[in-house]
């Protein structure tokens, strides 16, 4: 087996099993301990794994976000309700703005529902459900692609956000602290922050598991949204600070029943 198709086999079987062993991938492969910590080496470098004690993991931690196919099946049901309370503060003939991630790509799906509407958006999940629909006038971020992420970066997406404008952004982030939205990606982060600076309101998706977490860079403070929307209820003390910041928090579980 190329090495190519190695690399790819064991992000394969990440995104099956969430953690990989070493010894287990050299039986697999036919290929010394030595090669499978290259391997594994390069892949944590290109930000698509974390190595840990005998092998690799793709579970997300402060400096790491976990490859986009493996989130996609997460945590499905709560990212429809959230979605569903997003999609309440989109009106037909709004231009909406949508960010990368599983979640923001749930809510394309449900887009259409409000046509007609102007989508732009960097999240090529989003791209694929919206380019065949009538009433979507659908306007393709390019830049450089992420396969992690399943969208696209860098100064192109950045500078094409910058040049338009959207009633309301969908940004989602996997960790608040207190009054900080963090992301570990400085180029996820700077494309986020353009929509963020292109949009006249803007609604903070996060699942309630990413609170009280950090990651490597601040993305935002949290009075810049002027909303968010959870699927579960968090902690007296984050409710007390979101409160404390004038920033209305809805949950969806609460909004579905």
């Amino acid at each position: 087996m190329k090495r190519d198709d190695r690399r790819q086999a064991i992000m394969d079987l990440l995104v099956a099993q969430r953690v990989v062993d070493l010894d287990d991938l050299s039986d697999r492969f036919a290929v010394s301990k030595m090669t499978i910590h290259r391997d594994l080496d390069d892949l944590e470098q290109a930000g698509m794994l974390r190595k840990v004690r005998g092998g690799a993991t793709i579970e997300a931690g402060g400096h790491f976000e976990s490859d986009f196919r493996f989130r996609q099946q997460q945590e499905g049901e709560a990212k429809r309700r959230m979605a569903e309370a997003a999609l309440e503060l989109v009106e037909p003939g709004m231009t909406v703005m949508v960010n990368d991630g599983s979640m923001a790509s749930v809510l394309g799906e449900l887009l259409p529902q409000r046509r007609p509407l102007t989508v732009i958006t960097n999240n090529a999940a989003v791209i694929d459900r919206l380019k065949t629909e009538s009433g979507i006038n659908l306007i393709a971020v390019g830049g450089r692609y992420s396969m992690k992420f399943n969208g696209f970066f860098g100064v192109v997406a950045e500078q094409a956000l910058s040049r338009l404008s959207a009633d309301i952004a969908f940004i989602s982030t996997p960790a608040v602290s207190g009054l900080r939205v963090y992301h570990m990606d400085d180029d996820v982060l700077r494309s986020k922050r353009a929509m963020i600076a292109s949009a006249a309101r803007r609604c903070l998706l996060l699942n309630h598991k990413r609170f009280n977490h950090t990651a490597l860079h601040v993305l935002a403070t949290i009075d810049e949204f002027e909303v968010i929307i959870t699927d579960q209820e968090p902690s007296v003390d984050v409710r007390a600070a979101l409160e404390g910041a004038n920033v209305p928090l809805r949950v969806a579980s609460q909004e579905s029943k």
